[in-house]
């Protein structure tokens, strides 16, 4: 049963072996050209922003004219009495008229008390609006895009350090095989090499596991199907940032969170200059072109008659005293104003507060990350030594698997190390505005 159960294990990992080795690479440039083309909330935020494109337009402004045509035609057919001054009498059965009628119409406001112009300047700062919200959509999105393709890079690296840790332990199998058949060791360092070997196939067989269901995580947050039969860079370039002082004013001016609440203050102010326009007149121009026909029965002074021509006026409108609702709107529009102001500066607080937290545990990251790499190199010729004592018999197994898994471990936190502080780094980046800079990864 052992022997079956081992024979599963080698195929499994011989199988994924062959797959790994026939797998393109997934470069960062294409995991980003991919989010950004299947990405479905990134495909949403896009529709969002064509929505606020068409309603900023001068066709929804209300500065345009506008212009109606109508036309008609009447009949009738009735039975008349007709009883004259001078009492003469005349009755018609079945007396018709017919009358026609058709025109163009054009009505424009000529002024609303500048309520137009503020409501179009408005819609403009709503578009603006909305164009960064779909700026922070994509940030959030490169965010966890590369967070995600980095902990497949990072478990890549892990399951070849487990894949060399079982060929070791492979090896150190067949020369445990070797001394037992010629008496030079006992059956329980047989025993050992054969349970070491095992518990690194299952320790390879779970990480590949969780290396494909990083994969699966990773095509979702790309929108795409591709499967899991593909590599990933594992190579990590960390960016030289400015100055903390100097990455906080660039976080100020570009931070896109930062940018929206300036976006809201702006619609409210022209909110307010939008409802004060209701204190002023309105003036408007009706104009028409009109043709009509009308044909009479005999009882009609006149048989047939028709006009046409062009008809123009201007009307004046003013409300003295609505009642107090523009007053209201006006003082509940400042107060809209002030509380976009104040979350302005919470928000500024919290981005201050948040960027110091993220450079200070970027930089300690970046210390584990260093302190990681020479934990290895210790590890590394630590091993080295270990295992040429191993071999020449002046360690025991016991202490060459514990060098094992001291030099796995160690592979294992500088990887961990390099992606933490590579993930913090791109927190950095995003909150200076920063993170859809190609260039940076």
């Amino acid at each position: 049963m052992m022997n079956y159960t081992k024979y599963i294990i080698a195929s499994a990992i011989v199988f994924c072996a062959f797959q790994i080795n026939a797998q393109t690479v997934l470069t960062k440039e294409d995991a980003i050209k991919q989010t950004l083309e299947h990405n479905y909330g990134i495909k949403v935020a896009k529709n969002n922003v064509e929505v606020a494109k068409n309603n900023s337009s001068v066709f929804n402004t209300g500065k345009l004219p506008i212009v109606s045509s109508s036309a008609g035609a009447n009949y009738n057919k009735s039975n008349q009495d007709i009883i004259r001054q001078d009492g003469s009498e005349t009755n018609v059965t079945g007396a018709e008229t017919r009358s026609f009628n058709a025109s163009i119409n054009l009505n424009y406001t000529l002024f609303d008390g500048l309520g137009r112009k503020y409501n179009y300047k408005s819609l403009k700062e709503t578009y603006n609006l909305t164009e960064l919200q779909a700026r922070e959509t994509i940030e959030n999105t490169y965010l966890q895009l590369f967070t995600t393709y980095f902990q497949v890079a990072q478990l890549t690296e892990n399951t070849n350090n487990l894949e060399e840790t079982l060929n070791i332990s492979k090896r150190r199998l067949e020369r445990a095989k070797y001394q037992y058949d010629y008496g030079q060791s006992t059956r329980l360092e047989l025993l050992n090499a054969e349970v070491d070997v095992n518990n690194d196939s299952i320790n390879l067989l779970d990480a590949r596991q969780q290396l494909t269901n990083a994969k699966r995580n990773l095509n979702m947050v790309m929108g795409t199907n591709q499967g899991v039969n593909y590599n990933v860079e594992t190579t990590v370039d960390f960016v030289e940032l400015l100055s903390f002082t100097e990455l906080l004013k660039r976080t100020k001016v570009n931070n896109v969170v930062l940018q929206q609440n300036d976006k809201n203050i702006a619609i409210s102010k022209y909110n307010i200059k939008a409802n004060k326009a209701n204190y002023l007149p309105s003036i408007g121009l009706t104009s028409s072109y009109g043709w009509n026909k009308s044909v009479n029965p005999s009882t009609s002074f006149l048989a047939e008659s028709s006009n046409r021509g062009l008809n123009a006026g201007l009307n004046l409108s003013w409300n003295l005293f609505d009642g107090g609702t523009t007053k209201t709107r006006v003082a509940n529009a400042k107060i809209t104003l002030e509380n976009q102001e104040i979350l302005k500066e919470q928000q500024l607080n919290v981005v201050e507060n948040t960027l110091t937290n993220t450079w200070e545990d970027y930089h300690n990251k970046l210390f584990i990350y260093k302190a990681q790499q020479r934990n290895l190199d210790t590890a590394t010729d630590n091993f080295n030594r270990t295992n040429e004592k191993y071999k020449l018999g002046q360690v025991t197994s016991i202490e060459f698997r514990q060098s094992q898994i001291n030099l796995i471990n160690a592979q294992t936190a500088l990887n961990t190390a390099k992606y933490n502080a590579k993930i913090k780094e791109l927190e950095l980046l995003q909150l200076s505005g920063e993170i859809l800079n190609n260039q940076l990864y």
